[in-house]
């Protein structure tokens, strides 16, 4: 009989980015930190904290800063991640730091698998690493744990971008029937390979509008 080889993808299909490059997002873990993994909170996450409310989802969470840093706001706090590694040191950084953060394998796709819904979503990264046809599916999924603000850290086009720049349009496209794209702002995100004023960025405010009775 061959032998048996480890799925990287636990047998999910794999994204657009993975295909890509390749690896599965675990194996961006693997060597040290990832290239988004500069070792903090975004400070663009730590300005909006205030308003993050209730239940706090960070879909695709990575390594766990962005959820700590809101945990450390006495936030109720779930992140996921299909990156075993980047949950395994999320969960020990809580450990460390005396932090109340749950956090749990889920594909970002089939966030209804979770069962559960959450009065704020936050997705620092991920919403640029999907391309159009994941991003429609993304905001089917979310629909199933969003029942009040989605909030959307993403790359966006301009000098010194980072990787999958996202357009405007392109941003707001997928949020239709269902949602209110509330503000989009101009951010920027740090990483490991840009300076501390890091890559240019939208910060989306997105709220979940009530179901019709």
């Amino acid at each position: 009989m061959p032998e048996r080889t480890e799925d990287p993808f636990d047998g999910r299909t794999p994204t657009s980015h993975e295909r890509m490059t390749g690896q599965s997002w675990d194996a961006s873990y693997h060597e040290g930190p990832a290239p988004w993994d500069f070792g903090g909170p975004q400070p663009a996450i730590v300005r909006a904290a205030p308003r993050f409310t209730g239940k706090v989802l960070d879909a695709g969470c990575g390594s766990g800063e962005n959820a700590l840093h809101l945990a450390s706001r006495g936030l109720q706090v779930l992140g996921v991640d299909v990156a075993e590694t980047a949950l395994r040191t999320a969960r020990r950084k809580a450990t460390e730091r005396g932090l109340d953060a749950e956090f749990a394998t889920a594909d970002a796709l089939h966030l209804e698998r979770l069962q559960r819904r959450f009065d704020t979503v936050l997705d620092c990264g991920l919403f640029h690493a999907f391309d159009a046809d994941e991003r429609l599916a993304y905001v089917k999924s979310l629909e199933a744990v969003t029942k009040g603000t989605l909030y959307i850290l993403c790359f966006s086009e301009g000098e010194n971008a980072g990787p999958h720049p996202v357009k405007r349009e392109a941003l707001t496209k997928p949020f239709g029937e269902g949602w209110r794209v509330k503000t989009i702002e101009k951010e920027r995100v740090r990483t490991r390979f840009h300076d501390e004023d890091g890559a240019p960025a939208w910060f989306a405010t997105i709220e979940r509008e009530p179901p019709d009775e």
